[in-house]
């Protein structure tokens, strides 16, 4: 068994940092496999030096171990840009220039046959599909890239859109359905102009090159599998075992975020608790 966390350095780890990376930890060491530690620091725009030291202080602190040197998504363009044109070179990816304002302004226009409220997805509004065509020529650099998500379904089996999933909301064989990607997801961002490749195909390549074999996460991710579930199909990569665990929230039920700085490990490190009282925290 393989797990791994994947944080970004961009701010405190807090106890829902702490949570996910103590069950990914506690998992591999009970089957005497490994943990793995990830920098997901894709965003150089965002991402610190001292954030990611203190990430490493923290998880060691807890009592984490893993093997070094560690995976930083930012050395690694070149395998995410071998799977922008392998999907490129499919017919599968497209040039889009829209923004948010016009993503929003293109929902809110009457639109007949479709529904007045527009819908969501993982990652915020369906697109409306206002920049898809067939791309032509070579790939082209520095361009935000989206996802034909009905193409991409047409050319995958549709035994292979499925996973297995060992969280306790929804354990078992969770089978995809084509026509709630195209409508529910829609067409995805997979590379963005000021970084390179987006969260959805780094994370698939990483951890198919990593050889990661069971992928814990937050529940809130757990839509967003099956974006990660097609790009597996698409690039022929193996699938993980998935494990959607509990979120840690506050006391008005909210899911913990950076910015909650009061709820830092550090914080906590600071007034003298122990990792065991943050294991009892977060009902560990």
């Amino acid at each position: 068994m393989i797990t791994r966390f994947a944080p970004s350095p961009t701010g405190p780890l807090h106890l829902g940092h702490a949570y996910s990376a103590i069950i990914a930890h506690d998992m591999a060491r009970a089957a005497q496999g490994t943990f793995l530690l990830r920098i997901d620091d894709l965003d150089q725009s965002r991402a610190r030096p001292e954030w990611e030291a203190q990430i490493f202080d923290d998880l060691h602190w807890l009592g984490l171990e893993w093997p070094t040197p560690v995976r930083r998504e930012s050395e690694h363009h070149g395998e995410y840009h071998a799977a922008l044109d392998r999907l490129w070179n499919m017919g599968l990816l497209y040039p889009c220039t829209c923004t948010r304002r016009d993503i929003r302004e293109a929902l809110s226009a009457p639109q007949e046959g479709l529904p007045d409220a527009p819908r969501t997805g993982p990652d915020g509004l369906v697109y409306p599909g206002t920049c898809r065509t067939v791309p032509t020529g070579p790939r082209p650099e520095h361009a935000t890239l989206r996802l034909n998500m009905g193409e991409a379904c047409s050319r995958v089996q549709a035994d292979t859109l499925q996973f297995e999933e060992t969280g306790s909301d929804h354990a078992g064989r969770i089978c995809l359905s084509t026509a709630s990607m195209i409508h529910g997801i829609g067409d995805v961002v997979l590379a963005r102009k000021d970084m390179g490749a987006a969260y959805h195909l780094a994370v698939v390549v990483d951890d198919a090159a990593q050889g990661v074999t069971h992928v814990t996460r937050g529940a809130d991710l757990f839509e967003a599998t099956r974006i990660h579930v097609l790009l597996q199909s698409l690039l022929a990569l193996p699938k993980p075992i998935y494990h959607h665990h509990k979120l840690i929230r506050d006391e008005a039920g909210k899911r913990l975020a950076k910015r909650d700085d009061a709820r830092a490990i550090a914080t906590y490190r600071e007034e003298g608790l122990s990792p065991d009282d943050i294991r009892r925290m977060v009902g560990l």
